[in-house]
């Protein structure tokens, strides 16, 4: 599940959310962190949606407004961004609950939809990088049959499918959280007690698990084989070149997804099997506050890496800041033009 905002029994899996049965609560104050600690990780997560959301909006606009962008990896890159665009339009509430997780002012239907979009949005981008991996594998290894295969028409409605899939995988949120009161505290969004007490929760974290670790598997096996076809051959075409490059940069996206994600699946393993003790818990939070960082670097650095490593992308963002230009350019002639007398 996605990381979670740290609050007590979060419904994103904070590691308080799976605790053994004979765990004690122990009683948190209204803010868990320092004000210095809530001061930097704010800082940090607003340059964060800066650069999040003006470079998401960009990879969109690229592949929108560009014919000649639109190939079949581009199609699932800017279907990645709009899943990292929802992330970054929910920060505001994750940034509220993580300086002040109660009392929640927005409702019950607000509490369950916004787990359930960052849920959605989480599911999706995995989702996402591992069909485009495929589609990679299956256009490298098999180019004859993937020419005829794999076309932009078809890939849109794989598109299609990955976000369904990853709404219906984020369904079981609605039932997971909603807003509990506790020993006459004010409202807290968090994983509700039934979702603990059925199951419900345990069978989530799973699944969790498996949309990570599954797919970082299988990522690995076809990056392999398709190192492993292109470095081997030994006359090296322009094909061969193109997909060299394509491949080092979706490499890297992988990486930089594991290595966003790999801290927050490792800290609740390790906090689920050690003792659950208050200094435990707290060391938990600080682990996740980590975590909670990541989670938003992952939804800002692909942009930042498509910069970095393809030209065409670079002379996109040129064309559309040209494209732009050009147009205020016309506005400002057509107002000058109406502004002259007739006469």
């Amino acid at each position: 599940m996605s990381n979670s905002t740290l609050a007590a029994f979060d419904s994103r899996c904070s590691e308080d959310c799976h605790l053994p049965a004979n765990f004690t609560v122990y009683p948190l104050p209204d803010q868990l962190f320092s004000l210095p600690i809530l001061v930097v990780v704010t800082v940090v997560c607003i340059l964060l949606f800066l650069v999040g959301l003006t470079g998401n909006i960009l990879t969109i606009l690229i592949v929108l407004l560009n014919k000649d962008m639109r190939s079949t990896t581009n199609l699932y890159l800017s279907s990645m961004a709009l899943s990292d665009l929802f992330i970054f339009l929910l920060m505001p509430i994750d940034l509220y609950k993580l300086w002040k997780y109660r009392p929640w002012n927005f409702g019950d239907f607000i509490c369950k939809l916004f787990q359930f979009m960052s849920e959605c949005c989480t599911y999706s981008s995995i989702l996402h990088i591992t069909a485009l991996s495929m589609e990679r594998y299956f256009a490298v290894c098999f180019p004859l049959q993937a020419k005829v295969t794999i076309t932009r028409s078809r890939i849109r409605v794989v598109i299609a499918l990955l976000w369904t899939l990853a709404l219906l995988s984020a369904g079981p949120v609605f039932a997971l959280v909603g807003v509990e009161f506790d020993n006459g505290m004010d409202g807290e969004c968090r994983c509700t007690h039934y979702a603990i007490s059925s199951g419900l929760l345990t069978a989530m974290m799973w699944v969790s698990s498996i949309y990570f670790f599954v797919p970082v598997c299988c990522l690995s096996v076809l990056y392999g084989l398709i190192g492993r076809k292109l470095w081997r051959r030994r006359h090296i075409t322009l094909r061969d070149r193109t997909n060299r490059k394509t491949v080092k940069m979706l490499v890297v996206i992988v990486l930089a997804f594991v290595i966003c994600w790999l801290p927050f699946h490792i800290g609740r393993m390790l906090f689920s099997v050690s003792a659950a003790t208050s200094e435990m818990y707290r060391i938990s939070q600080y682990f996740n506050l980590v975590s909670f960082v990541l989670f938003y670097l992952s939804a800002a650095i692909n942009p930042i890496l498509y910069n970095l490593m393809s030209g065409r992308y670079r002379a996109a963002v040129c064309k559309l800041f040209r494209r732009q230009q050009g147009v205020r350019m016309r506005v400002r002639q057509m107002t000058s033009d109406n502004a002259q007398p007739l006469l």
